[in-house]
């Protein structure tokens, strides 16, 4: 435990440090999927944690929050009336005598700073992406405010960058004493473990036991590129015929996903198995974990495969390039350069003893750098240092 922690404990006397997180929806985002894995985690004797979420949708998680431990409560809101329920949250706040605001994502940054006009709250902000990647209403929102707050956490180093070159011109105003840490995204490795034999009790997947499997664990968004991902598919059962091919999630993109499978005629390999509340069994039926993406922070469901020994075939978007070592727990082609992913995948399917030697270098990967234990250790250092 920090020092700073244990010091603000002794002076309330065993008080819990309550920490409000903030963020617009409770989707199955990476960045909504760390609020409850990082309080499981959590030393719960010394923290309590709540959520104020604004913006419901059907496959949500408040479920899992709940489960964690966490007190959520919905504001209801869009985007253009975000900013009326400032007095709401700052009500919430001063009710539940919340000693910590911890935003993520830009809505919820600028949310968070506007309630820190009018009350004197630590606040923490977690940025998830890099600044380039936001529509122009919430790049500028969130640069305008960005300085007022104590502690701002990039999830790796890329998106650190992104925010200190966005932010270079904006002088710090007298009382503004922000600092800039990286705190890369980690995964539970005692709950991330893969499982045997998981295909025999799927039968209803078809796939045959000596199929090599390919996956990826995405909401079906523009930035995952999945139609590109479909055409790597394409390319290795050109080489590789016997391969099978793993979607898990939903969105926007999967009826256009669908129409590209079944125009391909290759609609037998490919399995879309939609959003899954435990998608442990479904990494541990995947032998590569592919990802076409054109930008990311630093995917949790990547780290997640790692811990259940996939290796990762992926273009070098954001931190995927911070995690996986060339030819050690994967392959990595230039984010313009997708095309080469097709021969990586068929090199790990026709090389067993290469495999192998990935799948347990993923995990060790894991382990060693991005464990959830390592991000809450230091996400609790943040904390202690804002109270104190």
């Amino acid at each position: 435990m920090n020092k700073e922690v244990k010091a603000v404990q002794g002076k309330d006397h065993g008080k819990k440090i309550k920490v409000l997180h903030l963020i617009k929806s409770l989707g199955r985002g990476g960045a909504e999927k760390l609020i409850p894995e990082t309080a499981l985690v959590h030393d719960q004797e010394k923290f309590e944690f709540y959520c104020l979420y604004f913006y419901h949708q059907e496959n949500n998680i408040v479920g899992e929050l709940q489960r964690a431990g966490i007190h959520v409560e919905l504001i209801p809101s869009g985007n253009l009336s975000l900013f009326f329920q400032v007095s709401k949250v700052r009500k919430f706040i001063q009710t539940h005598e919340i000693d910590i605001l911890h935003a993520h994502l830009p809505w919820a940054g600028i949310m968070a700073r506007s309630v820190g006009n009018k009350i004197k709250i630590p606040i923490v902000y977690t940025e998830h992406n890099t600044w380039e990647r936001y529509n122009k209403l919430s790049y500028w929102g969130n640069r305008i405010s960005f300085k007022k707050q104590d502690v701002a956490i990039a999830v790796s180093n890329e998106v650190a960058l992104s925010m200190r070159l966005n932010s270079i011109w904006d002088p710090y105003r007298r009382g503004e004493r922000m600092q800039l840490k990286v705190i890369q995204n980690g995964v539970n490795t005692e709950m991330f473990v893969r499982m045997p034999d998981v295909r025999c009790a799927m039968p209803e997947l078809a796939i045959p036991k000596e199929a090599k499997v390919i996956g990826i664990v995405a909401v079906f968004r523009d930035q995952k590129r999945l139609w590109l991902w479909v055409e790597v598919a394409l390319k290795v059962l050109e080489r590789c015929p016997e391969a099978h091919f793993m979607l898990v999630g939903d969105g926007e993109w999967r009826g256009k996903i669908e129409d590209q499978i079944k125009k391909s005629g290759k609609s037998g390999n490919f399995h879309l198995v939609g959003v899954q509340k435990n998608v442990i069994p479904y990494l541990s039926m995947m032998d590569i974990y592919l990802s076409t993406s054109e930008f990311e922070g630093l995917p949790i469901a990547m780290l997640e495969a790692m811990s259940c020994e996939v290796p990762v075939v992926a273009t070098s978007a954001g931190g995927i390039g911070e995690v996986i070592q060339q030819g050690v727990q994967g392959y990595l082609s230039a984010i313009d350069e997708w095309n080469k992913l097709s021969d990586y995948c068929c090199d790990l399917i026709l090389n067993p003893e290469l495999h192998d030697n990935m799948r347990k270098a993923a995990r060790e990967r894991v382990i060693d750098q991005f464990s959830m234990k390592r991000m809450v250790r230091e996400l609790e250092g943040v904390y202690g240092e804002v109270v104190g």
